[in-house]
């Protein structure tokens, strides 16, 4: 099992910044990529970036040239997320996946206001 917790959610003005940190914990033996997700109420949740354990990194169109995944190591993953946007509001979810395991982290809320 692996335990993902997420921090550094909160609220902030449009053109702000926040950076997201996912910790995880227990059978970390299991994970390959990490990535961050969001979902909105009543809507599915969508990809914003994600990094495999060889560093490769790819991106939702909506958030390239303003966010930035990076990873420590296995058990940590970040998401600096520059120039927010009021549409960027939504529950952030860490997610990672490997050996056919997925694990998800409870979610952080973001807020952006204009």
């Amino acid at each position: 099992q692996v335990q993902l917790v997420e921090s550094g959610g909160g609220l902030v003005q449009a053109g702000g910044s926040l950076r997201l940190s996912c910790a995880a914990s227990g059978s970390i033996f299991n994970i390959g990529s990490m990535a961050w997700y969001r979902q909105a109420p009543g809507k599915q949740r969508e990809l914003v970036a994600g990094i495999t354990s060889g560093g490769r990194t790819t991106y939702a169109d909506s958030v390239k040239g303003r966010f930035t995944i990076s990873r420590d190591n296995a058990r940590k993953v970040h998401l600096q997320m520059n120039s927010l946007k009021p549409e960027d509001t939504d529950v952030y979810y860490c997610k990672a996946s490997g050996n056919g395991y997925i694990y998800w982290g409870q979610g952080t809320q973001v807020t952006v206001s204009s």
